[in-house]
Order: structure tokens, then C-alpha cells, then sequence
């Protein structure tokens, strides 16, 4: 398969670059010499037809295909994946330990390669009910598989439907794990699943808005957990942050592009260890309180879950939504306790 040959070829320093990940890394320092490029982005065409219903982005078509969700491993030795850049809305949450993991939701985007792809959790399950996905995972705690088998949700388990999936050898199991959204439109295919999907409503700002609100916010520091932070930097030439793990600008494997998120939301949100293996119970659908990024400015908001999408409010009523930005959007989701002092810094 072409698509492997490629991944497999990936440069010598790339794989330094894994061999770093794996490890415990304190935040450095990084060279600007050495930093990636970013995909440009553009103007956003404002003549087009239609928008994209999760980005906002002018398209030329109407896009109401099904979306699909995939459990994206953020294990050290999973880094860096493939295909978060193409998702257009990305949430991150703890599972197990200070390991998070990803929720990439694609709609108007098909990645190359997605993976490593990983197993389910119910408060992911809430999440990809609330957007009609059809979720892609790799088994599950007890609990989410039973939640799964008692519902008419979609889900493709790489478990029982191993033929939609494949293995990198450059990786050990299990987080070596991948598939495409060919692959996954063709499970769907098959197993009759839905194509179309009435989709969940997100309110954006018309293309050539400028953020004028807020309080500086170039730089952003998250803690998820003492053993684990990621940061932000704006780059105000693509109006999007750069995203860094452990201090090391996150990458894309495939593309070998730093990852860059438009709208950033940093919220927090009632989380609770359930067993001795750290499996959680985590908050989805609020209220609680956050912050929302975008051009590099923060403003304090209340998030709730409304119309099955996590949404940013200027008011305690609800009343008041706060549009976002034509682009992705990215959703850090951390414990409520220590609380958003101490978890989140911003200059």
C-alpha cells in the first residue's frame, strides 16, 4: 500500500524525534531554526456557495456525509500521529493515568492516514453521540463496549473488523495501529450504515472578523497532569497557535507539520478515577467554567453541552454564545480540581 510505504520512509530525524517523545521531557527551549513549517492557510474564500458546518470554511459543495470520530492514541511512543491536522474539531481528555487521548471528528477533511487509533471510553462515546459520528476504536473499557452493544450508536471496532485497519511494523503494538477514511467509509458501506447525517449547529464569524475582546494570550501553558503539559504559541502570519507537547512542537507524521488550532477552548470539568487501573468518569456536558482562545486573545467563558456540542457562553444564563472562527477547533478538557488556576497560564 502506497500510504505505508510512505509513513515507512519517514527521515532519520523524524525518528529521533519519536525517541525524544518516549521519554519524560521536561519543557525546553525549542530553536526556531529547527521549528517546522505550518500549512499555510490562506484566505478564506468568501464566494463560495456553502460552508463546511464544522469549520466554517467556504466550500463549494453542501457537505451533510455522516461524520466519523477516531480514538487517536497520545501515548509518548504514539507520537507524532497522523491526521489530527485535518480533523476539524479535536478534543483532548484524560484516560487512564496522565495519558490523554484524542477526539478527532473529520466532516469536511480526509486525512492520508489516521492513527495510532486506540480504545473507547463512555465519556468519548458521549461525545461522538452528540455529533451523530460513527465512532472508530480499538476495543474499550467494559463499560463502553456494553454501552456500545445496548444502543443503536455507530462504532467500528478494530476488535471484530480488523480488515478496516492495518499495522505499522515502524511501531509496537499497541500503538501501531491505523486505518483511513476510505477504509471506514467502505466498513460503513458495508455494514449498512448511515451515509448522511442531520448535523449539530455551530455558530461562526463571517471570514474577514478580527478578534477585538480579550486579554493578551500569545503564549498558553496546560497542565492535564503534573507528568504531562502542552502549550500554545500564536503565530499571528497564519492567525493560528502552534501547538507543543512536552515542550517539542507536536508534528504531524505524515505531513511532518506542526499541528495549529484556529479556536482553542481550555476547559474544566468534573473528573473522577473509578478503579485501581485509573480509568475516570469525566464531565461532558457541564456547566462549568473555561476559556476561549482565538488570534491571540483569551476571554473567560461558561461551557455547557447544548444541541450535543460543547459550546463557549459570555454569560452564566447561557444565553449569550460566542461564535467561532472559520477554521478547527481544538478542546483541552482538564480536571476541575486543582481548577483552571493552576492548570492553565496564559501571556
Amino acid at each position: 500500500m502506497l500510504k505505508r510505504t510512505r509513513m515507512l520512509l519517514i527521515p532519520i530525524a523524524l525518528c529521533s524525534l519519536l525517541a525524544a517523545c518516549s521519554q519524560d521531557v521536561a519543557t525546553k527551549p525549542v530553536d526556531p531554526k529547527q521549528q517546522p513549517t505550518v500549512a499555510p492557510t490562506g484566505p478564506i474564500s468568501t464566494t463560495k456557495p456553502y460552508t463546511a458546518p464544522f469549520t466554517g470554511v467556504a466550500v463549494d459543495h453542501k457537505l451533510d456525509n455522516r461524520p466519523i470520530m477516531v480514538m487517536v492514541n497520545n501515548h509518548p511512543k504514539a507520537r507524532p500521529q497522523s491526521g489530527l491536522d485535518k480533523a476539524d474539531i479535536v478534543y483532548e481528555i484524560l484516560a487512564e493515568g496522565e495519558v490523554t487521548r484524542f477526539i478527532a471528528i473529520y466532516q469536511s477533511q480526509k486525512p492520508e492516514v489516521v492513527g495510532p487509533v486506540r480504545s473507547i471510553r463512555p465519556y468519548f462515546i458521549q461525545v461522538g453521540a452528540g455529533f451523530d459520528a460513527v465512532m472508530v476504536h480499538a476495543g474499550g473499557s467494559q463499560e463502553a463496549l456494553d454501552t456500545l452493544a445496548h444502543s443503536d450508536y455507530s462504532s467500528i471496532n478494530e476488535i471484530s473488523n480488523g480488515a478496516y485497519f492495518w499495522r505499522e511494523k515502524f511501531r509496537k503494538a499497541p500503538h501501531n495501529l491505523y486505518t483511513d477514511l476510505d477504509h471506514i467509509e467502505k466498513a460503513m458501506q458495508d455494514k449498512g450504515m448511515r451515509m448522511k447525517s442531520e448535523l449539530p449547529y455551530i455558530s461562526f464569524l463571517p471570514a474577514d472578523t478580527t478578534i477585538q475582546e480579550g486579554e493578551p494570550a500569545a503564549h498558553i501553558d496546560v497542565t492535564f497532569h503534573p507528568a504531562y503539559k502542552v502549550s500554545y504559541q500564536y503565530d499571528p502570519k497564519t492567525k493560528r497557535y502552534l501547538r507543543f507537547t512536552q515542550g517539542q512542537p507536536h508534528l504531524d507524521l505524515t505531513t511532518n507539520q506542526q499541528l495549529s488550532v484556529t479556536n482553542l477552548l481550555v476547559v474544566s470539568a468534573k473528573h473522577r478515577v473509578l478503579d485501581k487501573e485509573g480509568r475516570r468518569s469525566v464531565d461532558v456536558v457541564g456547566p462549568g467554567d473555561g476559556y476561549l482562545f482565538q488570534e491571540g486573545k483569551a476571554r473567560k467563558i461558561k461551557w455547557k453541552r447544548s444541541g450535543g456540542v460543547i459550546r463557549a457562553y459570555t454569560d452564566i444564563s447561557f444565553t449569550q454564545e460566542l461564535p467561532l472562527l472559520p477554521g478547527n477547533t481544538w478542546m483541552n478538557i482538564v480536571p476541575d480540581s486543582p481548577g483552571l488556576s493552576k492548570e492553565l497560564k496564559y501571556q
